[in-house]
Order: structure tokens, then C-alpha cells, then sequence
């Protein structure tokens, strides 16, 4: 059993989905990812879910992301329940589904939990950046649906910090003021923020989004 840590390389590989034949790597080019699992077809919360998270596909698209869901239930299977998802949540499911019935997918990125449940996928996510690592790593129970309110959130906090030499203070919504890097001396990061450095404590010091 894989266990994958925050860093490491995103095991690539080709499954069957509703979409047909998908390799990992090829699906996301030189994109960001997010590839988020779900117990079962036809279960009530992953139904909200999927419906939710086709929702925001245009919200995923504009920050370059593309959206791979997995259960554990073959294409068919999959390709049916995506027409009961269409109808209850008023949406059309626009991006594919792994049909992982021999759990490769699963156990590759260590998504069946046996204290959980011995045969279903826990409701996992996992962030991917450009270069196949993985940024970001969610778990949740089969009991409690996703907020994709927060994974916009993260994944705006990961693309501002992959790129800019700050962090994201607790409760950050894009846009925001923004932690300079503690590895940056304050006289430097006064010329490197143009805006402006507010220095709480010396450890502590804020800056405007430097996006904005």
C-alpha cells in the first residue's frame, strides 16, 4: 500500500473512466489537478458532491485546474448514476470519473482506510501541481461532504505562494493581505513589496496581496 505525503511525485496512471481510457499525466498536461475519490456510485452525498463540483468547473478552469473524480464502481455504473447526478442537482457532470473497480487507483494513492471501511474509498483530495507533485492532501470521512468553497481557497493560496515569496494567514480569501516569508530579511522584503510591509512582530509581518 502507497502512502503519499505532501512533495512527493503523483503516481501517474491509465484507467478506464466515463470519459473512456485516461492517462493521469496526459489528462492534466502542464496543468494544475485535482483528483478527489468517492465511496460508491449512487450514494447520497458523493451525488450532491459531483453535481456541486461540476458547478465549479468554470471557477477550476479559470485557475488552469482540471477536476478527476474516482469510485470504486465500473464506467457503466458510472455513466448511470451521472444521469441521476444531472437530474437531482440541476447541473451536467463535465469531467470524468475513474471507474477503479480492482482499486488500483485506490491503493496507489492510499485512498481505502480499513478501520473505516475494508472495501470503499475515504472521500480523499489531492491537489497536483504542474511538475505531478502533490500540494495539498484532504481526507474526510464517507460521512461528511467536501466544501469546494474551501479547495477554491486552497488552491488560490497554493498558486499566489507557488509563485510569490509569501503565506497565507488563517482564514485568507483571495485577495487579502498576506504573510511575508520569514526567510526574507524586512529591509528586503520592503523592496521586494512595493505596496508595502506592516511588521507586527518581527516574525510576524504583512503585506498587501502582491496580485492585486
Amino acid at each position: 500500500m502507497a502512502t503519499i505525503r505532501l512533495g512527493d511525485k503523483a503516481p501517474n496512471f491509465t484507467a478506464n473512466s466515463s470519459f473512456g481510457t485516461i492517462d493521469f499525466y496526459e489528462y492534466l498536461e502542464d496543468g494544475w489537478g485535482i483528483l478527489f475519490s468517492h465511496p460508491a456510485d449512487f450514494t447520497p452525498v458523493c451525488t450532491t458532491e459531483l453535481g456541486t463540483a461540476a458547478k465549479f468547473k468554470t471557477e477550476f478552469d479559470k485557475r488552469n485546474v482540471k477536476m478527476i473524480a474516482l469510485s470504486v464502481d465500473s464506467a457503466e455504473s458510472h455513466l448511470e448514476w451521472i444521469k441521476d447526478i444531472n437530474e437531482v442537482q440541476n447541473t451536467e457532470v463535465n469531467f470524468p470519473i475513474i471507474a477503479d473497480e480492482d482499486r488500483q487507483v485506490s491503493d496507489l494513492y492510499d485512498m481505502i482506510h480499513p478501520n473505516a471501511d475494508s472495501t470503499l474509498t475515504v472521500r480523499s483530495v489531492f491537489i497536483i501541481a504542474p511538475d505531478k507533485t502533490v500540494k495539498l492532501i484532504l481526507t474526510y470521512p464517507a460521512s461528511t461532504g467536501r466544501n469546494f468553497y474551501e479547495l477554491i481557497r486552497v488552491i488560490d493560496s497554493l498558486q499566489l505562494t507557488a509563485y510569490h515569496k509569501v503565506a497565507t494567514p488563517a482564514n485568507w480569501n483571495n485577495g487579502e493581505k498576506v504573510v511575508v516569508s520569514p526567510a526574507i530579511p524586512t529591509k528586503e522584503a520592503k523592496e521586494i513589496f512595493t505596496k508595502g510591509v506592516e511588521e507586527i512582530k518581527p516574525y510576524l509581518r504583512m503585506t498587501p496581496d502582491p496580485t492585486v
